[in-house]
């Protein structure tokens, strides 16, 4: 890519805001015209002029000062030092070639688009992506190493991003920064890098684009307790950037009733917030074939048993220590059956690991499997007799959805947005912070006489929402006008 020059950046920036000031003019006219137009100054041009000149997207202080500089200086002055600073990347001075691009729908789908990972965030990222690719027009944006600008995915990152297939992908070589003007940013994937959510939050408040973002859950906040060291005060940063998105699209009303929340505590500090609305979340019910159940049967189970399908991962959120120890419960007064659990290890879950082994050696008919197929993981579903997922706070909880989406009954939490999938059936609610009624609930669905199946009864029951549902819901709630 050619190296583009001072001249080339000033007019760049002068066809954004000025479009009709006519051919190209030389880099002193350029300035001219410009300088005029820097005359106090809206916010969306000096952010617009700081990302274009400086090539690197700004982060609130940058905006606040040079809107001051524009008040006390020459306008002329101000922006011909902006077009002369240097970028520099491990002691070098790099200028990043700048792209601005106007009436387009940009998604950042940075991590997703280089992780092999298929949580439920990135799931929910890779089905919506799929639905939309289908049928609208979008730009997919990830961001530098530095985290200082956003860049076009390579072809690579595309395709992993909306289908997970090249989970190697990796950066496009050129050195491009992309600016949006007069477009709409979509942030589908939890932001917690600092720079990153810096200056996502600079281009909410300022750059006049719409900003429009997907929110899971406020568990760092509610649950604190439940995750990582440093996660609360990353994903504080990011409500700091969720404070000048114009709209939010929650997974569940559990979800929109957190945000709601934190959208309310902002009224202390003069800020409005964004609009919040619950966008609910489909659950696949993939087929699996008779070979694919019989594999799965002989997998998961052990020595023919009655199988208990946990799926997700260690953390102390999803409270699988407490299944072990109702799993105990059960097994302690002689009920035979088997339970397998799916899912990664996290922080915390040494214990759980320690646990599960030590069950394990006392003779207890449990297994856990760190990395599963789609086929495994959909023929353990249909072959569970039930599911559970305890868990102690969710924004959804896919995996209660798509254990009835399959006809396969759960067991589950009795309040937020694991009740919320519950409530048309097919499910046992317990409270998840008490050993003895989360047995209960196993026993029930396990043992008692004809409660297994009215609860497939009730799930056959339930109504079907799509991916491709969720995908124009989505779509409508962001785009109105369209």
């Amino acid at each position: 890519m050619a190296k583009q020059t001072t001249h080339e950046r000033l007019n760049l920036l002068l066809g954004a805001v000025a479009p009709d000031t006519g051919p190209q003019p030389s880099a002193a006219m350029a300035l001219a015209h410009l300088a005029a137009v820097y005359v106090e100054p809206a916010d969306d041009i000096v952010w617009l002029a700081l990302s274009v000149l400086r090539a690197e997207l700004p982060v609130r202080e940058d905006i606040v000062a040079l809107r001051r500089r524009f008040r006390l200086e020459d306008p002329a002055k101000v922006l011909s030092g902006l077009a002369k600073h240097p970028y520099r990347l491990g002691g070098r001075v790099i200028r990043p070639h700048v792209r601005v691009v106007s009436d387009a729908v940009v998604i950042d789908v940075h991590h997703t688009a280089q992780t092999g990972l298929a949580t439920g965030i990135q799931r929910v990222v890779r089905k919506t992506l799929a639905e939309w690719l289908t049928k609208h027009e979008l730009m997919l944006v990830g961001w530098s190493s530095s985290y200082d600008g956003m860049r076009e995915l390579s072809p690579a990152e595309r395709e992993n991003a909306a289908y997970g297939t090249a989970p190697e992908a990796t950066a496009p070589e050129n050195n491009e920064l992309l600016v949006p003007w007069r477009s709409s940013y979509v942030l589908p994937e939890l932001a917690i890098e600092n720079d990153r959510t810096a200056r996502i939050a600079a281009l909410a408040e300022f750059s006049g684009n719409r900003a429009l973002l997907i929110g899971f859950d406020c568990v760092p906040l509610t649950s604190a307790e439940t995750t990582g060291a440093g996660m609360g005060a990353a994903f504080a940063r990011n409500l700091v950037a969720a404070t000048y998105f114009e709209r939010i699209a929650t997974i569940s009303e559990a979800a929109a009733t957190e945000y709601g929340g934190w959208r309310t505590m902002l009224v202390s500090a003069g800020k409005a917030g964004p609009d919040v609305r619950s966008v609910f979340l489909p659950a696949d019910a993939a087929a699996a074939t008779e070979a694919q159940l019989a594999a799965a049967e002989k997998y998961l189970t052990v020595d023919g048993l009655p199988l208990v399908f946990c799926v997700g991962s260690h953390e102390p959120r999803k409270n699988h220590l407490a299944v072990l120890a109702a799993a105990e419960l059960l097994w302690s007064d002689g009920d035979e059956f088997s339970l397998a659990f799916v899912g990664g290890n996290a922080w915390g879950s040494d214990e759980f690991q320690s646990l599960l082994e030590t069950l394990s050696a006392k003779g207890r008919s449990v297994i856990g499997v760190s990395k599963i197929t789609d086929e495994l993981l959909w023929g353990g579903y249909r072959a569970a007799r039930c599911t559970i997922f305890p868990s102690l706070n969710e924004g959804f909880g896919l995996p209660v959805a798509e254990s009835l989406a399959v006809g396969t009954p759960v067991v589950t939490s009795g309040y937020g947005s694991m009740l919320e999938i519950a409530a048309a059936g097919g499910a046992v609610l317990v409270d998840p912070r008490s050993d003895e009624d989360i047995a209960r609930g196993l026993r029930s669905a396990l043992f008692e006489p004809g409660v297994n199946e009215r609860l497939r009864a009730e799930a056959a029951q339930r109504p079907i929402r799509t991916w491709s549902d969720y995908a124009d819901d989505l779509w409508a709630y962001f785009f109105p006008n369209e």
